[in-house]
């Protein structure tokens, strides 16, 4: 089971951007994301801090993209994980990070892609020793 886990910090976005202050705009951005890239949403939750901000996830059959936004500074933080079961979504996610990246417009950015999973490690097999 491997997958794939993009993270995002984003700097200088424009800080009067609805998208960054209005729970309803940015989950409408972040679904049609993930539509427009062909992954399944299966739910979403969004929240609406005040007086500004949003907190908001949309669950996915792959895994899931979470965001979170800090108007008042133009700062955001973007996660998009998915596993590669049974086909690799590695481009689809890299699509749907693109196209929240385009619309948010950050001045500056932070980014890590990180693969996931791959062998498990077992408690009781003997581990080496740094050489």
């Amino acid at each position: 089971m491997y997958g794939i886990h993009l993270l995002g910090e984003w700097y200088g976005c424009p800080t009067n951007e609805p998208l960054l202050t209005h729970a309803d705009a940015l989950r409408e951005l972040c679904r049609r994301a993930v539509d427009d890239a062909g992954l399944t949403i299966v739910g979403d939750r969004f929240f609406q801090f005040e007086p500004q901000g949003v907190t908001g996830t949309v669950l996915l059959a792959e895994s899931h993209l979470a965001i979170h936004t800090w108007p008042e500074v133009g700062f955001v933080t973007v996660d998009v994980y998915v596993c590669n079961y049974t086909t690799d979504n590695t481009q689809k996610a890299e699509r749907v990070f693109k196209a929240l990246e385009a619309a948010l417009k950050p001045a500056r950015k932070r980014f890590q892609a990180i693969e996931r999973g791959g062998r498990e490690i077992v408690d009781d097999e003997p581990r080496r020793a740094a050489a």
